[in-house]
């Protein structure tokens, strides 16, 4: 949250821009290319399409999801990072065992399956999208086995052998005391309990959907582009907040793909965003199969030699931001907003600020009568900033302290006494009790 806050303000630092030719001047502030940020994906998601572009095959592609019941919801919470990689696995598994049996193709698939953890609504929804390969390469490379045309594999089988890796792989994790369980999952904790909860999740149908093939790898991979860097929410669908009320868009593809407005608090809304931030370090795109980072070079270009395709264009140097920004919209982010003849030339690097502490008002409860003699005042601590449509309070200083002596009026003598008589001239201490002599 703290780099969503502080996107594009003083607080990452910036440049200033001048303009050659009418002496305009322009401010530009850092991003802070959060993954979860839903500002600084563009340039990103562009960058790896441009990257997966290399890597395509003169082949279908079939687009597969993999959803989690929600069952599994409180336990992922807890466990975000157990949950999300046995999910990737059971799905990567499911899928090559599909790939290498005989009756449905009997080679290597290769596939891109990238992590989503949201609906519409914000609400939790765990899934994994998988783009695959319309076939395979034979287990001795020696050819290529095309998949028939709009099919690749049965669903409910897929459904079936997911879930049944899936919990396997989860009464694994449990075995090896990799989950943590508390507040209502704690009786979970037993063997016991556990399996029994397994067992649960093994009645209902496991569902997995299969989409139609794309009508071209290019359409599949700008397609695929569309969940690669997506977060939870896009400012697009955000319409007001009004006295800590949140308004966005929401399509609920349960009631005919009817798009409506929801209308959350805004704690709730905060709630459920964070729901969708991913563990630090976490992969959220990973390839298998041909794609995989190990051995994609070396397979992609037997699987090119064996479709009678040309060999991969030579990798391009990254492209700058103006580049890409004046390929991808024609918008030249050098040239004067204000002229627009001239050209914006640096003149000055902005060092980040330190963001500045925000006033809140508290309760002084430290009130003693007989020690600080003062009554209970507002006064106002500094804490994090935080965004707020509110204006900020207004600074009211407490009121003055009353004044009064250090010690009691017949002590002052003793005390000034004590300041002016040498140690040497001072006489020796004699314990004072109440209605006792010392011994």
């Amino acid at each position: 949250m703290s780099a969503i806050e502080t996107c594009r303000t003083a607080a990452l630092g910036g440049h200033r821009d001048t303009c050659d030719t009418c002496g305009a001047v322009q401010l530009s502030y850092n991003a802070c290319r959060n993954r979860h940020c839903p500002k600084c994906q563009t340039l990103a998601t562009q960058r790896w399409l441009d990257a997966r572009r290399a890597e395509l095959l003169p082949v279908d592609s079939f687009h597969l999801v993999f959803p989690l019941p929600h069952t599994l919801n409180p336990l992922a919470q807890g466990n975000p990072r157990v949950i999300y990689s046995l999910l990737f696995r059971a799905v990567i598994d499911t899928l090559t065992t599909f790939a290498r049996d005989p009756r449905h193709l009997g080679g290597e698939l290769g596939g891109t399956a990238i992590l989503h953890t949201w609906g519409q609504n914000l609400s939790q929804h765990l899934h994994l999208h998988c783009v695959v390969t319309g076939g395979a390469l034979a287990p001795d490379d020696s050819h290529w086995i095309a998949a028939p045309p709009g099919y690749l594999f049965p669903v409910r089988a897929l459904a079936i052998v997911f879930r049944a890796k899936y919990l396997a792989a989860l009464r694994r994790a449990f075995a090896k005391g990799q989950l943590v369980f508390a507040g209502s999952l704690v009786p979970l904790a037993e063997p016991a309990a556990f399996a029994a909860w397994l067992d649960q999740l093994r009645q209902p149908d496991w569902v997995v959907y299969a989409k139609r093939p794309f009508a071209g790898p290019a359409q599949g991979l700008e397609y695929l582009g569309r969940y690669t860097h997506r977060v939870a929410l896009s400012n697009d669908r955000l319409l007001s907040l009004d006295d800590g009320v949140v308004r966005f868009r929401w399509r609920d593809y349960a009631d005919g793909d009817r798009v409506k407005v929801m209308a959350l608090d805004a704690a709730e809304f905060i709630r459920r965003f964070l729901l969708h931030v991913v563990p630090d370090g976490f992969v959220r795109i990973r390839h298998f199969g041909l794609l995989a980072n190990r051995t994609r070079q070396a397979k992609l270009a037997r699987c090119r030699e064996l479709l009678a395709q040309p060999p991969a264009p030579a990798t391009r140097p990254t492209e700058s931001a103006q580049a890409l920004m004046l390929r991808l919209t024609g918008i030249d982010i050098a040239r004067c907003p204000a002229c627009q003849q001239g050209r914006l030339r640096l003149i000055e690097i902005l060092a980040p600020m330190p963001y500045p502490p925000r006033l809140v008002a508290f309760t002084d409860t430290s009130y003693c009568p007989h020690r600080c003699h003062r009554a209970p005042s507002q006064y106002l601590r500094p804490t994090r900033p935080r965004l707020s449509s509110a204006p900020p309070p207004v600074y009211a200083p407490p009121p003055a302290r009353r004044e009064r002596p250090l010690l009691p009026p017949d002590h002052s003598a003793h005390r000034l006494h004590a300041l002016t008589t040498p140690r040497s001239a001072e006489r020796p201490f004699t314990p004072r009790t109440a209605g006792l002599q010392s011994p």
